[in-house]
């Protein structure tokens, strides 16, 4: 009979990971678990049935991205890190999508991306921005692996240049040309945007992930360091809504959840740095 297709099964590797853990955890329960205790088994099962929905994407539509300004991007069928199913949905981050559109839209000539992970915004913006170079950085060996992997497979490579550590003075080399910024580093944002030692930071567009949860003061520290240069827009995680391929519009409503669900712990919000006119913009 007809109906919705189920999910992939899940892989014995894995359920048996998660079941250990499971049982781990509950053998060392009080009578009554703590909301925190619970929190975190809720968030294992997410992530575990998470990454069992991003499986069954590929299944059916391939590693592609289905939407988004990076739709129809050949992608990667296992992240780095964090949630895979929310990028090839094309839901990721999808606040920022305004303004990475309005910042292409002014003639970006480079893109500079620190904590690149497997190359979802390095290598869609390189197909978004066909004449602008993208410099990459990841200190994960295997970020770098799989981000010039990706480069290649959507033949971008001659434009995607991947690197490891950025030093916080490595703007300068950047200097003078017209450049997008973007930083997401679990809380090395307030090590790596620091415009006393990279003045060249004042004429650069930047959109920054803060990470409080892990630096605490991380996001009004950066605030004042570029509040006499820039504009500065604070962007909060919102719901998502997108048109989902068939197969997911008839699974339950709790998969439809987590397949938009970024596994963040709290709040991590952006800033979205404009230079103003009268810094030493590109």
């Amino acid at each position: 009979m007809g109906g919705p297709p189920p999910p992939a099964k899940p892989r014995p590797s894995d359920a048996t990971i998660v079941a250990s853990r499971l049982k781990q955890a509950a053998s060392s329960w009080t009578e009554v678990p703590s909301q925190q205790e619970l929190n975190e088994m809720l968030r294992l099962l997410g992530r575990w049935r998470s990454r069992l929905l991003a499986r069954t994407f590929v299944a059916h539509q391939g590693a592609r991205i289905w939407s988004g300004p990076f739709a129809g991007m050949d992608y990667v069928s296992e992240a780095t890190e964090g949630a895979l199913i929310p990028r090839l949905i094309g839901t990721y981050e999808s606040e920022l999508h305004p303004h990475i559109a309005a910042f292409a839209a002014q003639g970006v000539d480079c893109v500079i991306d620190v904590g690149c992970a497997e190359g979802y915004y390095a290598v869609g913006l390189a197909r978004m921005m066909p004449a602008a170079q993208i410099y990459a950085y990841d200190i994960d060996p295997k970020a770098r692996v799989a981000c010039e992997g990706l480069a290649a497979k959507n033949d971008v490579s001659a434009r995607v240049h991947v690197g490891g550590e950025f030093a916080p003075d490595g703007f300068e080399a950047f200097a003078g040309r017209s450049v997008l910024v973007m930083v997401d580093a679990e809380g090395a944002e307030d090590v790596i945007l620091q415009p006393d030692l990279s003045p060249a930071l004042a004429g650069m567009r930047i959109i920054v992930e803060t990470h409080d949860l892990y630096n605490a003061g991380v996001m009004d520290r950066l605030i004042q360091r570029f509040a006499a240069t820039h504009d500065i827009l604070r962007v909060d995680q919102q719901p998502k809504t997108f048109d989902p391929p068939a197969w997911l519009g008839d699974l339950a409503h709790l998969d439809q959840l987590l397949a938009v669900w970024e596994w963040r712990a709290r709040p991590t919000p952006w800033l979205v740095m404009t230079p103003r006119s009268g810094s030493s913009a590109a």
